[in-house]
């Protein structure tokens, strides 16, 4: 039975949520979690792959034990707001490893940056000598983070109702 809001059905569903919690399942586990068999299961994670649903598969990384628990939250401003200054900044924005998550937003501001560094100091230096000089920046505003409360990575329930 399909979803009418996302086309998909409940071993589509259930398909995603078991992969975004361990995406190193194999495909026998895979199906037995899901209630098919292995063959039904496989054909599904391809359709789904081919569909562009799940784009990919990487690793889960901890970066307080890689020495990247500094996270500051940057809001920037733009002099510029047309489409080639804003594609100007995005390609710039993706060439800057310590920007962890960049997002256009809605507000007096225009984007939002998630900044990952190991320390205060290092973070100065990318603000001052990446941030800062990406094209069209007006102004920024940082706010550090003192704790991460909730960070998973995984979707919202993909059910209806």
């Amino acid at each position: 039975m399909r979803n009418d809001l996302s086309g998909l059905d409940q071993f589509d569903q259930a398909i995603l949520t078991a992969l975004a919690e361990d995406g190193r399942i194999s495909v026998t586990d895979l199906a037995r979690k899901i209630g098919l068999s292995k063959s039904p299961t496989q054909a599904r994670l391809k359709r789904l792959e081919a569909d562009g649903i799940i784009t990919g598969y990487r690793v889960m990384l901890d970066p307080i034990r890689l020495g990247l628990d500094h996270v500051a939250f940057v809001e920037v401003r733009l002099t510029d707001t047309r489409e080639k200054a804003l594609a100007e900044f995005n390609a710039a924005v993706r060439k800057v490893a310590e920007i962890e998550q960049a997002h256009m937003i809605a507000s007096n501001f225009d984007y939002l940056l998630k900044i990952r560094t190991r320390s205060m100091s290092e973070y100065r230096t990318v603000l001052a000598e990446k941030i800062s000089s990406l094209p069209h920046v007006a102004n920024t505003s940082t706010f550090v983070a003192m704790e991460a409360v909730k960070e998973t990575g995984l979707l919202a329930p993909l059910e209806n109702g």
